[in-house]
């Protein structure tokens, strides 16, 4: 599932930063004025973490699991999990919150990694749909628990600041594997719970 990227093939730092004075040039402003003087190094630097999310192994955050769990078998949720990503066919930001949960079978995982994989796709260039399945399906493939909820609600800056600009809208895709989508009780918990304010 995760893409590689040959690392020898990519630009320098130096050749990023000549890329952003060409945009800024091409969108007319002057590159030897006082405030865009090191906007460049800036830009380059906040797309490092901007898209993080290429250097991290999503499959190795959630390697380190605890089976001491004296029998629990109930649903674990993690919802509100804020996230910003970017649109691929724009690069504008994509502002949301993910909500995701889990059937355990035998192991849990800590729930800082559920967040961590969560940005681990979001911190890259992004279509929400996609990056849904992604979240699900890599924490069903290496938990391989019962089942997989997840669900993304976001704002996309491609909408609202640019194109037919509706501002205020809010897009929801969801994933449900395993129980999440052969019990339809499972399912009303699920979006019972994340639906609690």
């Amino acid at each position: 599932m995760r893409e590689m990227v040959d690392l020898r093939a990519r630009p320098s730092m130096q050749e990023a930063e000549e890329a952003v004075r060409v945009l800024i040039r091409w969108a007319g402003d002057n590159l030897a004025r006082e405030g865009l003087l090191d906007t460049p190094a800036r830009v380059v630097r906040s797309y490092k973490e901007f898209f993080a999310g290429y250097q991290a192994d999503p499959r190795e955050l959630l390697m380190r699991t605890f089976s001491e769990v004296d029998g629990y078998d109930e649903m674990i949720v993690l919802k509100n999990i804020r996230f910003e990503s970017y649109c691929e066919h724009h690069m504008v930001p994509i502002i949301g919150c993910a909500h995701v949960a889990y059937l355990p079978e035998h192991r849990v995982v800590g729930i800082s990694k559920l967040a961590r994989l969560v940005d681990a796709f979001a911190k890259r260039l992004q279509i929400q749909e996609k990056m849904t399945v992604q979240i699900a399906d890599t924490l069903n493939e290496v938990l391989q628990p019962k089942g997989v909820a997840v669900m993304l609600e976001a704002a996309h800056q491609c909408m609202s600041t640019r194109g037919v600009q509706k501002a205020g809208t809010d897009m929801v895709t969801s994933r449900m594997l395993g129980a999440f989508r052969t019990d339809p009780s499972t399912r009303r918990e699920f979006l019972s719970i994340v639906r609690k304010e």
